[in-house]
This record gives structure tokens, sequence and C-alpha cells, in this order.
């Protein structure tokens, strides 16, 4: 039996180590579900592995992408999906990890064939946000298709651009093209959710932003400022810099609130994951690296004994 064992929970908790020795205990590459570190040129803001990192096992999805390319959950589902087939190959268990939940639900659940969207009709939509906020866009979500305007969180503007950027595209209700269905996978997954108590958390995530700061975020966010209409870069740390570059923030303010922004971030991504009664948790509080090593261990290989 073939197994894929999913490392997930917020950012900022701890997942890259994890995932470093659970890979190297079971023999298996990494399959980053990382929205962002799929791009190039946005290592330190994504957190991507080190190269020293990515010498200790090999990564897939990391890094393979221009800030300009266009890629969707639908493409990773399949391209994914073809990794594991191809890993499973070599090693019962492969190992997953990142904190895009749109992501992993494409790797474990599937995701519906949605269309690609017209590169034009992004950026027009982006450009429009960035005027003019969310307001004009919801407005004609909610003409195009009032079924997902009514199911949508109104305040997730990704959310609220791709579904109108769908309708735009195909000139049906974005509604219309989601079947949720749930699509059956050659192999068992295992979902193991890191957690800290919430204080813990916060002071990781405030000091890896600092970390960032000292590695060269600053530097790294100017080289790529002249792409700032890109979604690649509608992510934090990079949107609150550009604030700061573009004269409106200070340093020392945009900086705050990549930190505040992150953790809200971290909330949002705890919300999502505790909806999934499939995942098995680990809280890591007060526990060393042997520890949570063994108990994600003992997670897999009790699963794999029923």
């Amino acid at each position: 039996m073939k197994y894929l064992v999913v490392l997930l929970g917020p950012t900022g908790v701890g997942k890259t180590a994890l995932s470093l020795q659970l890979a190297s205990h079971y023999g298996s590459a990494i399959i980053s579900t990382d929205s962002r570190q799929i791009y190039r040129g946005i290592e330190i803001g994504s957190a991507a592995p080190t190269k020293e990192e990515l010498g200790v096992v090999e990564h897939y999805f990391i890094g393979i992408l221009d800030l300009e390319d266009y890629y969707s959950a639908s493409q990773f589902e399949s391209d994914a999906m073809r990794v594991v087939e191809r890993l499973h190959q070599k090693s019962d268990v492969v190992v997953a990890t990142g904190g895009s939940m749109l992501y992993i639900d494409a790797l474990c659940k599937g995701i519906d064939d949605i269309p690609d969207v017209d590169p034009e009709i992004r950026r027009t939509l982006y450009d429009t946000f960035e005027k003019e906020g969310l307001d004009p866009i919801r407005a004609q979500l909610k003409v195009l298709d009032p079924e997902f305007y009514n199911q949508v969180d109104l305040k997730n503007y990704k959310r609220v651009i791709h579904a109108l950027e769908i309708c735009l595209t195909t000139g049906k209700p974005y509604s219309s093209l989601r079947t949720n269905t749930v699509k059956e996978r050659p192999f068992n997954i295992v979902k193991i959710g890191l957690m800290r108590d919430r204080d813990e958390l916060y002071h990781r995530i405030n000091k890896r932003v600092d970390m960032m700061i000292e590695e060269g975020l600053l530097d790294e966010a100017k080289k790529v400022y002249p792409k700032r209409h890109l979604n690649s870069l509608n992510t934090v740390g990079y949107k609150e810099l550009f604030k700061y570059f573009d004269g409106e923030w200070e340093l020392d303010f945009a900086i705050d609130k990549i930190k505040q922004n992150t953790r809200i971030y971290s909330r949002k991504q705890m919300t999502w994951f505790k909806k999934d009664d499939g995942i098995f948790w680990i809280n890591m509080t007060d526990k060393n690296e042997s520890e949570v090593l063994h108990s994600a261990i003992d997670i897999i290989e009790q699963t794999k004994g029923l």
C-alpha cells in the first residue's frame, strides 16, 4: 500500500524542519504545497527552503516558475499527481508539506476542472482592485454569479477576484463550474497538522519576519518592485514593502504590518484546517524536535497498521 503524508499547519509553525526529517526517515522526496514558493525570485519572502535544505532532500515545486507565469491549483493537481506516482515507485511513503490550503485540497481531494483565466482579464481586475478596492468587483460578481456571491467570504479578495475572472473568461457563472466532487486517490492519505500555543506561534512569526529583513527581504522586494502588479506578488511581505517604496508607509510601520498580516493569515489557515476532521494534530509547544518526529512517525505507522 502507498501513502501520501501531508504535513500542514499555519505559517511559522515549523513544517520545513519536520518535513526534512520525515522525508529522510522514509527515503522520500518532498512535494511543496505552497503557492508562493513555486516562484523564483521571492525565496526570502516566501520562506522557501534554503539551498542547504534543498541539498538534504529532493524537492518538487520550489522555484520552478517565473513571477509572470500563470499557474492554477488545477494545474498543480495534475502535475503533483504525476510526481506522486513516480515517487511511489521508489518509496511507499511520500511526504508533502506547505500551508496553501487550496493546493493541499487539490492534491488530496482533487479540484474542479476550471478553464485557465484570460491573463488580460486578470490584469484588469487586479488593476481595478488596486485603484478602487474590492467593492466594484463584488458588485460585478453579484450580477454575474449571485449564487457564489452569497457563499463566498466577501472579504477574501483572492477568491472574489478569481470567481469574477472565471465568469468573465468563460461567460458562465463560476458556481456552475464547481462540482466539489472528491476524487479517489490510488494511495492512502495521512494528514498531520502542526500547531503551537498562540503566543509561541506569534513570537515565532514575529522573529521570522525580523530574520527575513536581516537576510535581505528589503533588497529582494526592491528587485521585484517593478512587477508589483503581478498576482504572484499580491501577498504578505511584498504588499507592505511596496507601500514603503511608494512613500505611503515608514519602514518600521511596514515591517509591523507584515508581522500583523502574517499572524492574521495564520489564523485563517487554522480556521480552514480545523474544518477537516481527518487531520492528526501535534501540539509542538514544549516538545523538542525528536519528540515531534517520533509523534509523527507513530501516527504514520499506526495508520499503516489499520
